[in-house]
């Protein structure tokens, strides 16, 4: 009788709707995929094989399949939420223990780490050269957000753009005096920094002492640097002493800081009209900074932005790749393990080969559509039903059997 392959169909049926349920309860997790549900008939076999008359045996669950298609990308305006489109999963480190996930709602713990809800810390490539943000590819650490201050730098190098007035007055019989503005015609000033970052005014002094001719001083602090540097212009008003920058010697701040040796950038400089203006001023400079906020770019690359207007590389965030996903085992929290079926992980970051690209700010929504699996759950309370229609004829056929005299 046919009570056990109705049976089969109840239980299969009854699986669709626990999968379908728990896609449509996790339509709003990020980083979700959801499943299917797959089956396989059943055969009575004998060492023959199954003869050309046999009847199937009913149904069984195959296998309860991840589907890993692109959800959509929700934007936040949370810098530290990620979205990876595409293939990738983030990598994260529970004490060494690897997972991997696809939802990026990242967060700072008390030491500053990039965890993930649970606590789980992001894995990313450290930096190994800063300057040049380069990174150490071939080692996974934890991504730290830094908590101190940007070092400062000493201004090193100051481009300077001005037009001298071609009718200034010949000064060459007056000596320089920084205090007498008699003394000189165009000055300018500028913060500069020392090695500590402490700020000095950097004050400039130009005088016409010849056709075409002009001295430039410089203070630091009311202090002056050095002695007087000629300029020295063409008939068409371009400079042409000096050709390369100029250094008025060194300055030593009383903060105990290194000496302060300045080089200028006239090639700019011009001797135009009557009226003398600076047209910019542009040091290398800049004091020490307070951490501000965190920039992620599509790469993965993570900077610190800071007060001075500084940014530096933390780390990259680190993709990993897995030739077969659907074989993941699930772990729960939106996370995966890696299993043998699925192959070893390859790691990587966004934008290389085929590990997707990053986007900073969004979210990956799950990839559950409502519309779908509301179909699939009606399909499944049919597929049910008709099986308990089986057993309900089988019994009745079986009762017309026994009432047999």
């Amino acid at each position: 009788m046919p009570f056990r392959t109705a049976l089969s169909g109840l239980n299969a049926a009854s699986a669709d709707l626990r999968v379908t349920g728990n896609n449509i309860a996790n339509s709003g997790t990020t980083g979700f995929k959801q499943s299917r549900a797959e089956f396989a008939d059943v055969f009575a076999t004998t060492n023959a094989g199954v003869s050309a008359t046999a009847v199937g045996k009913g149904v069984r669950l195959s296998s309860v399949s991840q589907q890993f298609g692109q959800g959509n990308i929700d934007f936040t305006g949370n810098n530290l939420d990620m979205a990876l489109s595409g293939k990738g999963f983030f990598v994260l480190s529970d004490s060494g223990s690897l997972s991997y996930t696809r939802d990026g709602s990242f967060q700072i713990d008390r030491d500053g780490f990039v965890v993930n809800n649970s606590g789980k810390r992001v894995q990313a490539y450290p930096t190994q050269d800063r300057l040049n943000a380069t990174f150490n590819t071939g080692n996974l650490s934890d991504l730290r957000l830094a908590t101190t201050e940007s070092p400062p730098q000493a201004t090193r190098r100051v481009e300077a753009g001005f037009n001298l007035s071609a009718q200034a007055e010949d000064l060459s019989a007056v000596p320089f005096d920084p205090a007498d503005p008699g003394s000189y015609g165009l000055s300018t000033s500028l913060t500069a920094y020392d090695s500590l970052g402490q700020s000095h005014t950097a004050t400039l002094f130009f005088r016409n002492v010849g056709q075409l001719q002009w001295e430039a001083h410089l203070a630091i602090d009311g202090q002056q640097v050095g002695g007087a540097q000629p300029l020295q212009f063409g008939p068409d008003g371009a400079l042409l002493v000096p050709t390369g920058d100029v250094g008025f010697g060194a300055f030593t701040p009383a903060n105990g800081a290194d000496p302060l040796n300045i080089a200028f950038d006239f090639s700019q400089a011009t001797q135009f009209g009557v009226n003398d203006n600076v047209a910019s001023l542009r040091q290398d400079g800049f004091a020490s900074g307070r951490l501000t906020g965190v920039d992620i770019d599509g790469s993965g690359i993570v900077f610190a932005r800071f007060t001075n207007g500084q940014s530096l590389p933390l780390g990259q965030v680190a993709v990993a790749s897995f030739a077969n996903p659907q074989a993941l085992q699930q772990a729960g929290d939106n996370a995966w393990l890696e299993s043998f079926a699925a192959g070893d992980p390859v790691f990587g970051v966004a934008g290389n080969g085929d590990l997707g690209t990053l986007q900073s700010g969004g979210l990956e929504a799950s990839n559950v559509e409502i519309a779908e699996q509301l179909v699939n759950l009606i399909t499944a309370q049919r597929n049910f039903q008709a099986n308990a229609q089986v057993i309900s004829t089988a019994d009745a056929v079986t009762q017309t059997i026994i009432n047999i005299r």
